[in-house]
């Protein structure tokens, strides 16, 4: 896709400011793998010479995730300083500068947050959404609840999956991984009984499963009244997913870790999957997404998102084969205006950018030291 021709003559990289915080979590986060209370984010604030701030912000995982990319994300931007706002040129020349060490993990993120961070910025000096710049209509996208539904007994799941319907969702997500498939189904009964005819419930996995079991599983699940199913197994293990989607008429789901649309791309090609939620942070920020969106569209696969609901409402709006957002509200404890859920829809307005901006105050109260 062309960059606007105001953009890449208007702008020029300056500096970036990269603040750590860690957020408190409305619902505990309970999944097979771990238990998160609180997620690390990395604020990022890009300053261009003509004083218009480009902003984003990743998941971070960990304290010193943030830490670590942080430090890649200002390395990235002094070898940029000074050029021209121009993301896909950006993203192929640090691509080059960063092969040695690899593009992936940390060094992915950072890249993918700068690169979030320069759409941004020419969205801002255009003075229109994101998602216009990316051919598409600001508008409703339809989006279902991540924010909790780890681990727990069955009556804690189905009452929290009933308060997740707040503002109008329609759809909710159920971490899965108990020691046994009696469980699993247990609390998935629980909860598909509570939540009202219409509403679906995605059921994920955390690549806590082996194939064997996996297949068991997914074949006990699929009458269960499941959307989907994600993440079943090692996300790499593409022979693996593809036998488990051959197998089950229950929907497999894959994205979150595609590194990059190459990565996507392998995945489809496989038949691992058939449905595709890649993360803006890990597939190369919106740049990266882009290019996925095409190989999503060539292929037929619905396509959602992983996190980061407000740039992945941009770029879902602009998706030929867009699905569901995933809604989490993290960025709620540092917003300048949090979004709020209406009709079960994240709201695209006529807001230039993304809409990201951070309340001082709340992010001095959770900056990590």
């Amino acid at each position: 896709m062309a960059e606007p021709s105001r953009a890449r003559g208007g702008l020029h990289v300056r500096s970036v400011g990269c603040t750590p915080v860690e957020v408190p979590l409305r619902y505990v986060l309970g999944t097979s793998a771990a238990t998160v209370k609180a997620a690390p984010l990395l604020l990022v604030d890009l300053l261009t010479e003509e004083g218009v701030v480009g902003r984003a912000y990743v998941f971070a995982y960990r304290r010193s995730g943030a830490k670590a990319i942080a430090a890649l994300l200002e390395e990235a931007v002094d070898l940029v300083r000074g050029e021209a706002v121009a993301p896909i040129a950006i993203a192929g020349k640090l691509r080059r500068r960063f092969d040695l060490i690899g593009v992936t993990g940390v060094a992915r993120m950072a890249l993918s947050a700068l690169d979030m961070a320069l759409w941004d910025a020419m969205a801002l000096a255009a003075g229109v959404p994101l998602t216009c710049l990316l051919g598409g209509t600001p508008r409703a996208v339809r989006a279902y609840n991540s924010c909790g539904l780890g681990l727990m007994t069955p009556e804690a799941a189905a009452d929290e999956a009933q308060a997740l319907l707040e503002g109008g969702l329609q759809a909710v997500k159920l971490r899965l991984g108990y020691p046994t498939l009696a469980q699993d189904l247990e609390v998935t009964r629980a909860v598909r009984a509570r939540l009202p005819d219409g509403v679906d419930l995605m059921v994920d996995y955390n690549q806590a499963l082996s194939r064997v079991e996996a297949l068991e599983r997914g074949r006990a699940l699929q009458d269960e009244g499941v959307a989907w199913l994600e993440e079943p197994i090692r996300h790499d293990d593409l022979a693996g997913n593809a036998q488990i989607a051959r197998d089950l008429h229950l929907p497999v789901q894959l994205g979150e870790n595609f590194n990059g649309p190459e990565a996507m791309l392998q995945a489809l090609q496989a038949g691992a999957c058939d449905l595709a939620m890649p993360d803006v942070a890990r597939i190369g920020g919106v740049s990266g997404w882009i290019q996925a969106a095409g190989v999503a569209q060539a292929y037929g696969i619905p396509m959602s998102s992983h996190l980061m609901p407000e740039v992945s409402a941009h770029l879902l709006a602009a998706t030929p084969t867009c699905h569901w957002l995933e809604y989490v509200d993290w960025t709620d404890a540092v917003a300048a205006e949090p979004v709020k859920i209406r009709d079960g829809c994240w709201t695209i307005g006529d807001q230039p950018g993304t809409g990201l901006a951070w309340d001082a105050d709340k992010v001095k109260r959770y900056r990590i030291q």
